[in-house]
């Protein structure tokens, strides 16, 4: 099996479509369409990623490089292919493309009661630096603000 991770261009947008429905399966409050295609198109610090199985979209991942610091908007992988370290090929692939562009350290938000994520981010060097109360709707929740200040262990 092939399995690639590439960077979204402005020009291949049309990626958006797939990446909008593993979006609603995996998150209960998932961004538009519109609103990727247009971070993408419009602005200079926004990045997708996606993974793909044989040419078959298995995950995705989007983000924001600004100056030193990538932020992780969101990440998911389909429910299929979940359990045998996809995410962490992907997220590792995204951090070592965003240090190549000058990112130092990361950061991102996890609901507090994702114990799968919060277990992978922490294999990875993610830790805790603080709580966002009630940042999650539907259902409401606190999320975890974690960082990882050293994307050289990418």
């Amino acid at each position: 099996m092939n399995i690639t991770v590439t960077r979204v261009t402005p020009d291949a947008v049309d990626e958006v479509d797939e990446i909008s429905v593993l979006q609603s399966q995996a998150f209960t409050n998932p961004w538009s369409a519109d609103s990727l295609r247009w971070e993408i198109a419009k602005t200079d610090v926004a990045r997708l990623y996606v993974m793909r199985a044989d040419g078959v979209l298995i995950g995705f991942c989007a983000c924001w490089v600004i100056l030193d610091e990538l932020h992780i908007n969101s990440l998911a992988i389909g429910d299929a292919w979940r359990r045998q370290g996809l995410a962490s090929r992907l997220l590792r692939d995204v951090c070592r493309d965003a240090r190549v562009s000058g990112a130092t350290q990361a950061t991102l938000e996890v609901r507090r009661s994702n114990t799968p994520a919060l277990g992978l981010y922490e294999r990875l060097g993610f830790t805790c630096e603080g709580v966002r109360k009630d940042y999650y709707q539907a259902p409401r929740e606190d999320a975890l603000v974690l960082w990882c200040r050293n994307l050289a262990v990418f």
